[in-house]
């Protein structure tokens, strides 16, 4: 490849701004597009998209043909791996290293809400009483972490900060000595029996989809308290909603769902104990990802290996 090979960025908000990022480190042909009709009318002749949320199909027409490298602009790539327009010569690449920092400081800001019962120390504020309580503390509680890549490893280094209890939970188990107690995938029931949180940051793949069920969260302590900023899919979100309903679980803090955005007639939003938010703890800043894709587009045009590629077989 050379600055002169043709590079397309899709994305429905802002693939401009990436454009011209690019063309501003020499590359000289460089077109972005916001809609099926735009990347249809440009994708003839492009060898890199780049891409979040792009009409895989067109991918099977003619024009598409040219494509050699997909890189998506998120770290979820299971769109891709269920498309079956994308031929096998095709390099998939995801972000990255970009979102451990977040999204981890996501999870322990919702755990402190929670067990530091802020809001009752706000509505007792409201009211101006005052009246001292005893908080829980995350020093000593047992935190499972279900995902142990770039998120999973930031998060461990959080929750050893706390002095907490790690243990992982992962498929490959090359990150096994990172915690306390590692688990495989044939093991959830023994994984999540002593926890006091589970903290979903699983890649969703045919194994992985709805693996946290109702015989699962049933496994769980009463008092335990699920996370999710992985996929909406990993979790059986409706018998989530009738363990919920039973008491079980101290609480469930959701960023991402089956459905997003997630229905206005969704039981979760008045459940007590859910804390909801709308798919935003892994947040990417124009800066790092414009970075992180003029990085991965030196790599490609040296020849040299790309960061994130997709492990097909494996789907993420």
């Amino acid at each position: 490849m050379n600055k002169a090979s043709k590079i397309m960025i899709y994305t429905p908000s802002e693939a401009e701004l990436y454009a011209d990022l690019i063309r501003k480190d020499g590359y000289t042909s460089v077109c972005s597009a916001s809609t099926p009709e735009e990347a249809e009318e440009k994708l003839q002749d492009t060898e890199i998209l780049m891409q979040w949320k792009f009409p895989l199909h067109l991918l099977e027409k003619p024009a598409g043909k040219s494509v050699k490298w997909i890189q998506s602009l998120g770290a979820g790539v299971d769109d891709l791996m269920r498309s079956t327009s994308i031929p096998e010569g095709v390099t998939i690449s995801r972000v990255v290293d970009q979102f451990g920092g977040p999204m981890s400081e996501y999870v322990f800001a919702q755990l402190l809400y929670v067990y530091q019962d802020i809001a009752r120390s706000q509505v007792a504020q409201k009211k101006k009483s005052w009246q001292p309580f005893v908080t829980e503390l995350l020093q000593g509680k047992t935190i499972g972490i279900a995902g142990l890549g770039s998120i999973g490893k930031e998060a461990i280094r959080k929750a050893r900060a706390f002095n907490m209890k790690v243990y992982g939970l992962s498929y490959s188990g090359k990150e096994a000595h990172l915690v306390d107690r590692h688990y495989g995938p044939d093991e959830w029931m023994d994984f999540v029996k002593d926890l006091d949180i589970l903290l979903l940051i699983l890649p969703l793949t045919e194994q992985t989809r709805h693996i946290v069920n109702r015989d699962v969260l049933m496994a769980m302590k009463p008092t335990a308290c699920l996370v999710n900023i992985g996929r909406g899919h990993l979790v059986a979100e409706d018998e989530l909603i009738d363990v919920l309903r039973t008491g079980h679980l101290r609480a469930a803090i959701l960023d991402v769902f089956q459905q997003e955005p997630l229905s206005e007639t969704s039981p979760l939003w008045e459940l007590p104990n859910v804390y909801i938010t709308p798919h935003m703890s892994g947040p990417s800043t124009k800066e790092r990802l414009g970075q992180y894709l003029l990085s991965n587009l030196t790599r490609y045009q040296n020849g040299d290996a790309l960061l994130g590629v997709v492990n097909r077989k494996a789907g993420y």
